[in-house]
């Protein structure tokens, strides 16, 4: 458990940038985050704008980790690396797969609002082109089906050998319901929880309930490395480490914990800097061959550049929403048994 260091020391150490994005991604085109100094090196607090202030206060845990703790220790030196493709329309596939060079897993965004699923259709049918047939590849929806649309959806992009489906619908027992109706019409996509993980109140309950046959971590939701390794080892699923839509350093902290899984047989979401049109460090946290390894991953995490937090810092109005909500998510620290809190 890592001491949570008073707010005075957190808002000194801290750094607020507004990123330009290549492209539109999860409804936005610029990426706002904080980055902390802390003793033990750079660590980076972003929770997404409308999560409230107790998830945003496990996000905070995780930041505090990697800014003042200690990591554990990883058993193994490099990671393998999924490519992402953002809802875009098929021309624009083969250009957003180029910055992910050697990368042989391909993560597509579907069920992006305002889109049908012929749209849906024709981007993984793209992507299975361009990646070839030996590519994995898997779809994430983050949550946007019912259980019928998420049967109809997945009946028909399966054609495409999907390695599995990411969070196809948004409750707990969705996902259930649809795990027996998929192999009642012998549709074989396995289903990932995400959502279902990193922002339930209970993140076991997904295993508990037969909910999925993987499970997809993210560092920050799960209050860090730490605590995303006692959730998976308490889960019992296979699991797939995956980013934020983070910088550099929020993906080194992906990094060490995909490091320090006892087994990953899947790759990673971990190469979304792509994504970004700028960031805190001068060489980016990118795959070389598809991988990333733990040691660029630290060199990469105390590279962080003063020049590019100045150019890129966020303009007054949202530094100061930034400095008040990182006030309010240290108060629901400060207010809990710490930073180490297993209850949440």
């Amino acid at each position: 458990m890592t001491p949570l260091p008073p707010l005075d020391e957190l808002l000194a150490a801290a750094s607020v940038v507004e990123l330009p994005m290549r492209v539109r991604f999860r409804g936005v085109d610029h990426r706002e985050a904080v980055l902390l100094r802390g003793p033990r090196g750079w660590a980076e607090w972003a929770p997404f704008v409308e999560y409230d202030d107790r998830d945003a206060s496990r996000w905070l845990s995780a930041a505090v980790e990697l800014g003042w703790g200690r990591l554990p220790d990883p058993v193994r030196t490099d990671v393998g690396v999924n490519a992402t493709v953002p809802a875009v329309s098929p021309p624009d596939v083969a250009g957003v797969l180029e910055r992910f060079p050697g990368c042989r897993t391909v993560k597509v965004k579907v069920a992006e609002r305002g889109q049908r699923l012929e749209d849906d259709l024709a981007r993984v049918a793209e992507v299975r082109r361009v990646a070839g047939p030996q590519a994995r590849v898997r779809v994430d929806a983050n949550g946007a089906w019912w259980v019928e649309e998420a049967r109809e959806a997945l009946r028909r992009l399966g054609r495409h050998e999907l390695e599995y489906a990411e969070q196809p619908c948004a409750r707990v027992e969705e996902l259930a319901e649809l795990r027996v109706a998929l192999a009642k019409d012998g549709t074989d996509v396995p289903v990932a929880a995400d959502e279902s993980i990193r922002r339930a109140e209970d993140p076991l309950r997904v295993a508990r309930e037969g909910a999925a046959d993987l499970v997809v971590v993210k560092v920050a939701p799960l209050g860090g490395v730490a605590r995303a390794l006692e959730v998976v080892a308490a889960c019992g699923l296979p699991a797939v480490v995956s980013s934020a839509l983070d910088t550099s350093v929020g993906l080194a902290a992906g990094v060490a914990l995909a490091a320090a899984l006892p087994q990953l047989d899947h790759d990673c979401g971990l190469g979304t800097a792509a994504l970004l049109d700028a960031d805190v460090v001068p060489d980016p946290l990118l795959p070389v061959g598809g991988r990333l390894t733990t040691a660029r991953a630290a060199t990469v995490r105390n590279a962080v550049d003063p020049a590019l937090l100045t150019a890129y810092r966020a303009p007054a109005e949202r530094e100061r929403w930034w400095r008040d909500r990182l006030g309010r998510a240290h108060a629901v620290l400060a207010a809990g048994p710490g930073v180490g809190d297993r209850s949440s």
